[in-house]
């Protein structure tokens, strides 16, 4: 009977709508009140309308209603998508306008270089500790785990699955305890359910990736360090070539081998590399200069204020086609530059951030996808606004470009297009100067997340710790070459003479057991048991007490094993009866 009246009600008021609007055109609103008893009995009527329903009518008339009367919905939501993604646009830009130019400059200063390295080692050493005692506590979950479920358990195959994403070495420790086959039906035990293990197969997943991360990342540090202090000790070298403390890895290009010897490698590293990296980041800092004055700028179109419109401008009069591509070229290309290293040095949490050498997870690939997809068409629109190439821009009728015929004009929207497009990008100058005067680094120090500031004492501390992580690495791996290096002599020196000394004692034995043989062979055999002398034989009976087993049972011992009247061991000695016929029976 409720839906009845529902029916009843939507019907009449369509066709109240249709009589009004046939006559006038009036807006009008219904509101519909709930009536609640109090303090009496309160009886359902036949037309009650259970909870719920009305929320979905509403959300239908309402969207159907903006879908009727908005006829450019596609081109409001690319403008609302552009105008989010240019707010993240001109964070990003004003950040990578001064760091670029300043990483450069910095990178021409190899003690400023070095202290950082230092800084980032004592952090890295606090994260790669912490992640190592995350993967013990989770391998011990897995081996609760592994010990509770048998193999004649329905979630065996989970636990199977867990293991095979551990690392090898808890894998074959894991292993050795499972020989035994248990009823898991006999035994009283708690076993985790199929969601636990999807957790802990989560958390192995995400354990063992960062604890690979931070292994990786770490020997990335110390690799980094090792060449800041070898080039610092090689800049006062006197000799002009490059030596290193270490012996490099030798280039898989013999081109670049043979061309890059010491001496040119010493004049790049300590004469011609810190001129490039200044050189170079003057040139960055002009462009970011031409880019700042440009964004505050661009709006006006007479005079033309914006630099990169005055050069297309410029070469659109002369028709050179090939300068108007070029000056596109560079200047989309410092653009992107900009904002999307800015992403690369983004960390969310510690969660979401790109680790070089192919230790980014699934989920910072997504997330920074994500961004690169929302940053790309606002950063192709503040690119045709700062060249004129906007016709909202420039006000004239000209062709529109490939973006603006897909992507529709900003003019849908009046107070985006005159407002927020024009004025927001003006934000990189305060922008600019924050980053100049490390005001975000200096905002997050105070909160407690530990940032490089030379002056912080904080910051010093972590440069001694992280001086002391490397001189001790440095010094462990010192020791471990010296041993290689003494093992490689030790078998080079010594290795081919026990080669040739045991190859000699083989030649020998042979020689001996073939004359053995032939005389045994020559030799009559009434011959062989015949005694030569005295001393012949107790030698060759001494030789026999060594291979005879001993009678401990004997009441006494001879301290002669020979007796000269018959020339036999006594059979009441020190060993078993052994009478020489005996003994070369089988000769």
């Amino acid at each position: 009977m409720s839906g009845a009246a529902l029916g009843i009600e939507i019907v009449f008021v369509f066709f109240l709508a249709l009589i009004i609007l046939h006559r006038i055109y009036i807006a009008f609103g219904c509101h519909y009140d709930n009536i609640q008893s109090i303090n009496r009995e309160c009886f359902k009527p036949w037309s009650y309308i259970p909870t719920g329903i009305m929320p979905v009518f509403w959300r239908v008339v309402y969207w159907t209603s903006q879908f009727l009367t908005w006829n450019q919905l596609q081109t409001i939501g690319i403008a609302a998508a552009n105008t989010w993604g240019l707010f993240l646009l001109v964070l990003l830009l004003g950040y990578g306008l001064v760091e670029i130019p300043r990483s450069h400059w910095n990178g021409a200063k190899k003690g400023y270089l070095l202290m950082k390295t230092y800084f980032k080692a004592a952090k890295l050493m606090t994260e790669k500790a912490d992640a190592e005692e995350n993967l013990e506590d989770i391998m011990e979950e897995v081996r609760k785990v592994n010990e509770s479920i048998k193999y004649n358990h329905p979630l065996r195959k989970c636990v199977d699955t867990i293991l095979k994403k551990c690392p090898t070495e808890y894998q074959e420790r894991m292993g050795r305890n499972m020989d035994d086959y248990e009823d898991f039906e006999e035994r009283p035990n708690t076993y985790p359910t199929e969601k636990g293990l999807v957790k802990l197969h989560k958390q192995v997943i995400y354990s063992v990736q960062r604890h690979r991360r931070t292994q990786v990342q770490w020997r990335i540090l110390l690799e980094q360090a090792f060449y800041l202090e070898d080039v610092a000790k090689n800049e006062t070298s006197t000799a002009r070539q490059f030596v290193h403390t270490f012996q490099p890895q030798e280039p898989e290009n013999k081109v670049i081998q043979y061309l890059y010897t010491p001496t040119v490698e010493w004049y790049w590293e300590c004469l011609l590399r810190p001129w490039f990296h200044r050189i170079l980041a003057i040139v960055l800092a002009a462009f970011s200069f031409i880019v700042v004055w440009s964004e505050c700028t661009f709006f006006s179109t007479n005079p033309v204020l914006s630099l990169f419109a005055v050069f297309i401008q410029l070469a659109e009069k002369t028709y050179n086609y090939f300068y108007i591509e070029m000056a596109c070229f560079f200047t989309i290309f410092f653009l992107s530059i900009c904002v999307y290293s800015t992403v690369f040095r983004i960390r969310v949490f510690n969660y979401y951030y790109l680790a070089s050498h192919h230790q980014t997870d699934a989920y910072s690939l997504l997330f920074s996808g994500m961004l690169f997809c929302r940053l790309t068409p606002p950063l192709c629109l503040n690119f045709l606004g700062l060249t004129h190439m906007d016709s909202s821009i420039s006000h004239k009728k000209t062709e529109p470009t490939a973006y603006t015929s897909i992507m529709g004009s900003m003019k849908v929207l009046s107070f985006v297009a005159d407002g927020f497009y024009i004025y927001y990008p003006m934000l990189v100058v305060i922008l600019c100067i924050a980053t100049y005067f490390s005001l975000g680094t200096r905002c997050l120090n105070l909160l407690g997340f530990q940032q490089f500031m030379g002056e912080n004492e904080m910051t010093s501390d972590l440069i001694d710790e992280g001086k002391e992580l490397i001189r001790r690495e440095k010094r462990r791996r010192q020791r471990q070459e010296e041993g290689e290096n003494r093992r490689r002599e030790w078998k080079e020196r010594f290795g081919n003479n026990r080669e040739d000394s045991a190859r000699s004692r083989n030649v020998q034995a042979d020689q001996k057991e073939s004359s053995f043989t032939e005389t045994n062979t020559n030799r009559p055999v009434a011959s062989k048991y015949t005694r030569a002398n005295g001393r012949n034989e107790r030698d060759r009976i001494e030789l026999l007490q060594d291979a005879e087993p001993l009678d401990f049972n004997a009441d006494s011992v001879s301290e002669d094993p020979l007796d000269s009247d018959s020339g036999r061991y006594q059979p009441g000695g020190r060993y078993l009866s052994m009478s020489r016929s005996r003994i070369f029976d089988d000769v």
